[in-house]
């Protein structure tokens, strides 16, 4: 059986995604067959998008956010899921993503979706909540009530959104300093429960002196080369830096004399690596229980129809850094229409 997708056969911009198809595979394993009804983009989309990095098939799918209906488990998830189960996922950087009618993925990776959300909301979620989590609870260990204070840099996308939430919301840390630099993304901020929020396109160091407290804690989600020098100054001794991309020629030579810890974060390691894969189905069903008692809102910003002229201008959207939240596409009959 066939999978209508939106599909790209080599690396280029936005336009070199098209319509087409991949075959229909049934699940065997661990595996499950999701029926998509609505995904969402991150910015790994693009990537992978403009430089295609081995792929023996023809084709790739690409798409790592979803919500949708379970169609057919493999034998070893039957504990997991059933057919007809309403979940939302990630899914593998190793596989065919979640642009598509149907996606296979790994069971145990896999979510719940929260009873409160519909569809399109909730498909913004799980990417960034995955990432978010295994940062800042996993890796660097912030505990409710911890009492260092966070400063969260790029605090308006989608990882930002979550894990400014996480902090404010259900870590309870007293102070939760964001960064963001136009109106829009600073009344995002505050939105979100943001206690302090300065300027990241004006020098850190300053700012953090004028707020008249230490920090402990750094989340960055935006180049690290620019802004871990400006964190090594100000940041406690013993503090904690955690990064979602790897820093390429920052000087961490202040940051070893005063023994910080620099953790980087790929929510994709996991079933990359075979370690620890159920660990993110469980994360995702703790989300959707924070979702459903009204400690996390919605991340969405803006909504579209799912056919390839609105992913195609959500990836130039992301590219542009013109993205606050999370941009979400719902799918319908005419979503793989020529």
């Amino acid at each position: 059986m066939s999978n209508q997708a939106i599909v790209f056969a080599e690396a280029g911009p936005a336009s070199v995604l098209k319509v087409g198809s991949i075959p229909r595979e049934s699940p065997t394993g661990w595996d499950i067959l999701v029926k998509n009804f609505a995904v969402s983009v991150n910015p790994v989309d693009t990537k992978v998008r403009s430089v295609n990095p081995g792929w023996s098939q023809s084709v790739r799918v690409l798409g790592y956010d979803a919500a949708g209906i379970v169609e057919e488990v493999g034998p070893k998830v039957t504990d997991l899921f059933k057919k007809g189960d309403h979940v939302w996922y990630a899914g593998l950087s190793t596989r065919n993503g979640s642009n598509s009618e149907f996606t296979l993925v790994d069971g145990r990776t896999v979510g719940k979706k929260p009873t409160s959300l519909d569809w399109t909301v909730a498909a913004a979620f799980p990417l960034v909540s995955l990432t978010a989590y295994e940062l800042m609870i996993e890796k660097m260990a912030i505990q409710k009530g911890d009492p260092g204070n966070l400063l969260i840099v790029n605090a308006a996308g989608g990882v930002g959104s979550i894990a400014l939430q996480l902090a404010t919301k259900v870590l309870g840390i007293k102070n939760v300093v964001a960064t963001a630099s136009r109106t829009e993304t600073i009344d995002w901020v505050k939105k979100l429960g943001a206690t302090h929020v300065i300027n990241h396109r004006e020098p850190l160091g300053p700012q953090i002196e004028a707020l008249g407290f230490p920090i402990k804690n750094v989340l960055l989600f935006f180049d690290p080369d620019a802004y871990i020098p400006q964190v090594i100054q100000f940041i406690q001794p013993f503090g904690k830096i955690g990064s979602i991309l790897a820093p390429q020629k920052a000087n961490f030579l202040t940051g070893h004399r005063k023994s910080i810890t620099l953790y980087l974060e790929s929510m994709f390691a996991k079933s990359e690596f075979g370690v620890d894969e159920a660990s993110q189905g469980k994360i995702l069903d703790e989300m959707a229980d924070l979702v459903d008692a009204g400690l996390i809102q919605s991340i969405a910003s803006e909504a579209y129809p799912y056919n390839v002229e609105n992913l195609q201008n959500a990836h130039k959207k992301l590219e542009a850094g013109a993205v606050v939240g999370k941009i979400v596409l719902t799918v319908d009959e005419n979503s793989f229409k020529q």
